[in-house]
């Protein structure tokens, strides 16, 4: 299907100026259900388009898979019972490879997630700190301030359908060593294009995702922390503000978190370290204290 922006009548008031009718472009959301082997998983609002992708970046995202050799195929299928119901293209069902522990039904949790929250479905916090097969903590990765404060207008750049509807998240994966744009995705939800991202990744056989930066268009929330950090991600950053325990996660993790990248200032909010600030490191300006500034 791949739908991502549908048109839809609206009447435009400029006050002073009038009233105006005419044709808007909106971005799409509907429900994608996830299966393993038939059997239901997930249920995310999302935007159509690498379905796959997004169905491999969840099962990373929850531990299920770690690796390409983990996962077979998936395929579109029909509605409740796949009892011949006509194909939406809103049922995934994904084959993994023998030996792959699949969720039992007391683990599952019955996942619903909306386009702004990725684990709302999750019975308690204990249950989203999922143990990453990919430790972050040893990547020794650095990166230059200056070339972080260049990614949120290159991400904007690859945003083709937020620049129709002002409606989608993106999220960017940037090699550091070559400076070079891996892949974009955008999405509803941020946790969507994250997990987009992610399945790209190990499609191509990329895990764990060593020497990049994730770049996302919102806010930086806990779970888009525990996400990279599971594809082995090292630096996250964001052009607005972390959740206090997004930025505990990334600490406890050893994940370099940015926030309010934006123009030529941004926070950094824990390890750092893999930042590099030419002034400072040359011992040319002073660390000021005080209050971060937004």
């Amino acid at each position: 299907m791949g739908r991502i922006t549908t048109l839809r009548p609206v009447t435009r008031i400029a006050l002073g100026e009038g009233v105006r009718r005419r044709a808007d472009a909106l971005s799409v959301e509907e429900p994608l259900e996830i299966r393993i082997g038939g059997t239901p998983l997930a249920v995310t609002m999302r935007t159509p388009g690498h379905d796959v992708e997004l169905a491999i970046g969840f099962l990373v995202s929850e531990g299920v898979i770690t690796d390409r050799s983990d996962f077979r195929s998936a395929i579109h299928c029909g509605g409740p019972g796949t009892g011949g119901a006509e194909n939406t293209y809103n049922v995934l069902d994904a084959t993994l490879a023998p030996g792959v522990r699949i969720p039992g039904a007391d683990e599952t949790r019955r996942f619903y997630t909306t386009s702004s929250c990725g684990v709302c479905g999750k019975a308690s916090i204990d249950a989203v700190r999922t143990t990453s097969h990919h430790d972050v903590t040893h990547d020794d990765v650095t990166v230059d301030a200056e070339w972080i404060s260049e990614l949120p207008d290159r991400l904007r750049a690859g945003q083709a359908a937020f620049a129709k509807t002002g409606g989608l998240h993106a999220a960017g994966l940037f090699d550091v060593a070559t400076g070079e744009q891996l892949v974009i995705r955008e999405d509803v939800g941020r946790h969507n294009a994250v997990d987009k991202v992610v399945g790209w990744a190990l499609q191509e056989g990329r895990l764990p995702l060593r020497g990049t930066v994730l770049q996302v268009s919102g806010r930086a929330s806990f779970e888009l922390v525990q996400k990279a950090v599971m594809a082995g991600i090292p630096i996250l950053s964001a052009v607005s503000a972390p959740s206090s325990l997004a930025a505990e996660l990334a600490e406890e993790s050893g994940l370099t978190l940015l926030g309010f990248v934006r123009g030529r200032t941004m926070n950094v909010y824990a390890h750092e370290h893999r930042v590099l600030i030419d002034a400072v490191t040359r011992g040319d300006a002073p660390v000021q204290e005080g209050r971060a500034r937004r």
